[in-house]
């Protein structure tokens, strides 16, 4: 059963990202191309799920305090780069925080909530930055409100789907906390095999 889960969600995973990767900014409207936006890159998508499973690893008030505050700076780092400043390194942050999470999630490692959420929100000034960076010609305002609903809702469904693998719901708690670690394993290679195609 273990099994066949992680191998549905992979295969539901590889057939979507290409399918979001056609929406360009100038090609649709502001709050249509800020939604699909962040399907338009693995990095995003998998941190923004990834820190909504670990939120829910975490439990208590990182739940709605952790995604907030990747929210909220993620928010910060947009309205930054489009008012002209450049954060350094933006895209190495990027992949550093898909291999952070994933082996965060993957060890696991739980932070106390504070420092959790300390921890994503600089990382998601990065993304924030990034997303500011590749508006093109759609509307700022539209398009930043796209793509923080959009990150909301990829959140969400990190929390929830993590919600279900800690409770053991249909799988028993061990294997879901077992598959649980596995995504985390499978989002820290990611980032690893991104980056190591981002430098050769």
């Amino acid at each position: 059963m273990l099994k066949r889960l992680t191998f549905l969600l992979l295969g539901v995973f590889a057939t979507t990202v290409p399918a979001f990767a056609h929406f360009r900014p100038g090609d649709h409207g502001s709050i249509v191309s800020g939604l699909t936006h962040p399907f338009t890159g693995l990095d995003h998508i998998v941190v923004m799920i990834a820190v909504g499973l670990w939120a829910a690893a975490i439990g208590g008030r990182a739940k709605w305090l952790v995604p907030s505050a990747f929210l909220g700076c993620m928010i910060t780092g947009y309205a930054v780069s489009i008012a002209g400043a450049e954060l350094p390194f933006v895209e190495p942050t990027i992949l550093a925080s898909v291999i952070v999470l994933g082996i965060l999630i993957a060890a696991p490692i739980r932070l106390p909530t504070v420092p959790g959420a300390l921890l994503v929100g600089v990382f998601a000034l990065f993304h924030g930055a990034a997303h500011g960076g590749e508006v093109g010609s759609a509307d700022t305002l539209a398009f930043g409100i796209g793509f923080a609903v959009a990150t909301a809702l990829l959140h969400a469904a990190g929390i929830g789907f993590g919600l279900m693998l800690g409770s053991g719901t249909r799988i028993g708690r061990t294997a879901g906390n077992a598959l649980s670690r596995i995504l985390g394993g499978l989002a820290a290679a990611v980032g690893i095999a991104l980056a190591l195609a981002a430098v050769s």
